[in-house]
């Protein structure tokens, strides 16, 4: 199975391409709606206004772009993404000499803003905000006027996104360390050179939870890679003692549905909370007791996300336990579909791609807004269909 293209590493690609004064090739795009509305937004910077939907990586990164790119531009984007806070981003860049307002509420966008010349001094930033944030600042730090020091303070959550940045920006020239809490980023020129993206780790999870819930199953999934920039390569590790044994091979990793003994599963998603959903639905669906701490961010997603998977779970007769950053589950409950009942989606992507394998077990599921998989998966329903699942539109 062909699996999409990081979004990911796309998002920070085109960035740091849009950066390079020579440009390159890009191959292997990401075909995502969000890689999609980043591009557009790059294509044209004449335009006076952009609309970024519900893309946060966009919406995140282009707010620094935007920043130091001559020209004023309007910001904004989808209704809940006017609910998503920035800033924290917005202070940082405005402290370095950026010209950034606030076009309606105070806090949220959409912005206004002017690019400018920014003067680069020592920096302090919450860990535990977004990861996007401190990416937005790197990629446009090597066009400060001197040195970048970035101090990150107290917990850190998706430190892997964070290493994908640096690990890019390395091997596109730019020297950037990272020592315990504190990034120094030297001035500097983006060197140009074609960049092959790698498939896209979080799209896979689908795959191994699909495989997991199917016994005697197996698939594999072409374009993953063991050494890979993703924090969601940790996937082979996650699903090794929940159903899923994974080889790689010259194309990808082979996925084998194995026996499972899992009496209780525990794991800290701090570093890959893209992968939270997939897991809480694959150990519901196999009735395996769980703890999914490290979601301190899942609330300011595309949705709340600890709060939709309590209330679609609610509804299918199975009982989590939540604080803001875990979500508990004590096992002994099965899932019951009632008739005509509809999964919602709130509009996050990774609701209908992780419930989706759900209807192994329920024989039948209907899911709201299917469309919503465009944002990261497009072709998710025409895949799931080669295997064998039965899909129809209302």
């Amino acid at each position: 199975m062909s699996l999409p293209a990081s979004k990911s590493i796309s998002n920070r690609a085109l960035i740091i391409k849009a950066l390079c004064e020579k440009k390159f090739k890009i191959k292997n795009l990401s075909e995502s709606n969000d890689t999609k509305v980043l591009t557009l937004a790059l294509k044209d910077l004449s335009k006076q206004s952009f609309n970024i939907g519900a893309a946060g990586t966009a919406m995140r990164f282009l707010t620094a772009f935007f920043a130091i790119t001559p020209g004023e531009r309007i910001l904004t984007g989808s209704e809940r993404m006017k609910k998503r806070p920035i800033f924290e981003l917005v202070n940082i860049l405005n402290d370095l000499g950026a010209n950034i307002e606030y076009a309606e509420k105070e806090g949220f966008p959409p912005l206004t803003i002017n690019g400018q010349n920014l003067t680069s001094k020592p920096v302090k930033i919450k860990g535990n905000i977004s990861s996007q944030y401190i990416s937005a600042l790197l990629m446009i730090a090597p066009h400060l006027n001197k040195k970048f020091e970035l101090e990150i303070e107290g917990k850190i959550l998706s430190k892997d996104y964070i290493w994908m940045t640096i690990h890019l920006m390395r091997e596109f020239g730019i020297n950037i360390e990272w020592n315990q809490n504190k990034i120094l980023v030297e001035k500097g020129t983006y060197q140009h050179k074609e960049l092959i993206v790698e498939g896209d780790w979080s799209s896979a999870s689908y795959w191994f939870e699909i495989i997991s819930l199917c016994n005697d199953s197996m698939i594999e999934l072409t374009g993953l890679k063991k050494n890979s920039l993703q924090g969601d390569s940790v996937l082979p590790k996650l699903f090794k003692d929940i159903g899923v044994n994974s080889a790689f091979t010259n194309f990808g990793v082979r996925i084998k549905n194995v026996a499972t003994s899992c009496k209780f599963f525990e794991y800290d998603f701090t570093d890959c909370p893209d992968l939270a959903q997939t897991i809480a639905v694959t150990l519901v669906a196999k009735n395996i007791p769980f703890k999914l701490t490290g979601l301190d961010n899942l609330s300011i997603k595309e949705t709340d996300r600890i709060k939709a998977l309590v209330t679609e779970f609610e509804k299918l007769g199975i009982h989590l336990n939540s604080n803001k950053t875990a979500i508990f589950w004590d096992g002994d409950e099965s899932v019951k579909a009632p008739e005509n009942h509809i999964v919602k989606t709130y509009e996050d992507h990774r609701m209908a791609l992780a419930f989706a394998p759900l209807s192994i077990i329920t024989k039948e599921l209907e899911i709201e807004n299917p469309d919503v998989v465009a944002k990261s998966y497009p072709d998710y329903w025409k895949n799931l269909e080669r295997v064998g699942f039965k899909t129809r539109y209302k």
